[in-house]
This record gives C-alpha cells, structure tokens and sequence, in this order.
C-alpha cells in the first residue's frame, strides 16, 4: 500500500493517461514475477499528513499490507497552517497503526521545494527551515518503529536535471525510477524484495525547456496561484523576519527556535507513550 501526496501518487512520470511513479514500479520488484505483489495506491496530490492520518490510514489498514509506504509532510510545509507539533503527532499516529498490524514500513525524507524552485534566499530558506523539521520528525520516528528509511533530501540526484519533470517539484521518470532502485536495494538488504530491481534506464527522454515553460505558462501558472493565496502572506512575513535578523546578525535564532520547536513535538509524543510503556 502507497500514502502521501503527489510524489507517490507518480506525478512527473505519466504513463498513458495516469500516472505511474516510484512506489508501482517498486512494487513490481517486492516479488518474483510468477508470484507478483498486489499493489493499491491511496497517495493524492495535495495530500497533507491530516489526510493520510484521516482518510488513507483507515482505508489501507482495512486490507492489512505487507509493505506500507508513508511518505508525505512537503505539502504541510507549504501552507500557513504549519505546525511541526501537528505533523509529528499525526505521523506518529499513522507509523505506530502500520506497525501495530505488522507491516514493513517505508519512510522517506525529502528535499525543500524552495531550493527545488529556486525560490530567492529570503523566501526559500523559511521553507528550507519547515522540511528540515519534518525530516527530522521523519528520522527520528522512522528510528523508533523500525521503518525502512530511505534518505531523499540530499544528494547527486537533486541537481541532475534529468531527473527531474518540468515543474522542478516532481520527479521525471529517470527521478522515480532512482527513488524505486534505492528503496528496492534497502529492501533486498533487509531480505523483504525477493524480485528483480526496478530498471534505471528510462523509456521516455527527459523533458525539454520549452516543456519546462509549457508547463509553468499552463498548469503551472495555476498551482503557483493556488499556493500564493495560501501561502504568499505568511511567506512574505517569514522572509521580511529573515531580511531583519540577517540585517542584525541574528539569523541563528531562527534555526535555534525552530530547533527547540522540533524537540518540543518529538518530547511530546514521549511523554504520550510512557503510560503505555509502563
């Protein structure tokens, strides 16, 4: 089973008239070919970790899986409701259901969509701040239930174009296809993948620049939009409190709140636990 947003739902890698992406052509190597793995994907674009919490969660523990890949947070970074309390609670709650059934976890940190856009430094490096705080949520409860981790947020493979769809936020087919062999080798590792790994050779050439400005001219002129009216205030007054602590040589007390911020939420789910635990 496949939750998260549109990264797992396959955007950037079409197939027909949908999409196909890294978590199918994943689920074509968990097992041999004469015995091939069933696979369903509940990922949606636009999907919040209130949503995989609330709608995909129910819906993929009533068939029990195997395998379940949760790999979401970017979305949440990218609106005005963020709350890294919120995210790691629910996170914590949807890790702790797959793995109470006996599922395999997969996790996944990510990379900042403000560097992947290129957004100027005062605007990128606020959301920079907000994705290095659910990747530390990520890693930290992907430690404590045991998940498959598969390090995402940095590398090679960020700054080869090639690997990545016109928008510069998804994956192309050669990015799924990189995320679908990693996730396969770790997998293998562990003695859960017993089929072939997913091929690294594409089928389809990389996408062109005039694709690129094809896309932001059409649809991509749309999602920008629908972000700004989100988003864009909020921004504007991250980036107006990044401008004046850089101006004062304070800009370190930014990290160190949103640092504390994230201890915070992961102390919190401790304390949850420990009646549990006794």
């Amino acid at each position: 089973m496949a939750l998260g947003d549109s990264l797992t739902e396959g955007v950037g890698d079409p197939v027909g008239e949908g999409w196909r992406g890294w978590a199918a052509l994943l689920a074509d190597g968990l097992a041999p070919a004469d015995a091939p793995a069933q696979f369903v994907n509940f990922a949606v674009s636009g999907a919040q970790t209130r949503d995989v919490l609330e709608r995909q969660t129910p819906a993929a523990l009533a068939v029990r899986p195997d395998v379940a890949s949760v790999v979401i947070g970017v979305n949440d970074t990218l609106r005005c409701t963020f709350d890294i309390h919120a995210v790691a609670a629910r996170l914590d709650e949807v890790y702790a259901a797959f793995t109470r059934q006996g599922a395999v976890l997969l996790t996944a940190c990510l990379p900042d969509p403000g560097a992947m856009l290129g957004l100027p430094g005062s605007l990128a490096r606020p959301l920079a701040r907000r994705q290095r705080a659910v990747n530390t949520v990520v890693h930290a409860l992907s430690e404590r239930y045991g998940a498959v981790h598969l390090h995402a947020a940095e590398g090679a493979w960020l700054t080869d174009r090639a690997m990545w769809s016109a928008d510069r936020l998804h994956p192309g087919e050669r990015g799924h296809r990189q995320l679908a062999v990693r996730f396969h080798a770790l997998l293998a590792e562990a003695g859960i993948a017993t089929g072939c790994a997913p091929a690294s050779k594409p089928e389809f050439p990389a996408p062109t620049r005039s694709a690129s400005l094809w896309w932001l001219a059409t649809a991509g002129t749309g999602w920008v939009a629908r972000r700004c009216t989100d988003l864009l205030p909020q921004l504007l007054t991250l980036a107006a409190d990044e401008i004046r602590h850089r101006a004062r040589g304070t800009s370190a007390r930014l990290d160190l709140s949103a640092s504390h911020a994230v201890a915070s939420a992961l102390a919190a789910l401790s304390v949850t636990e420990q009646p549990d635990a006794a």
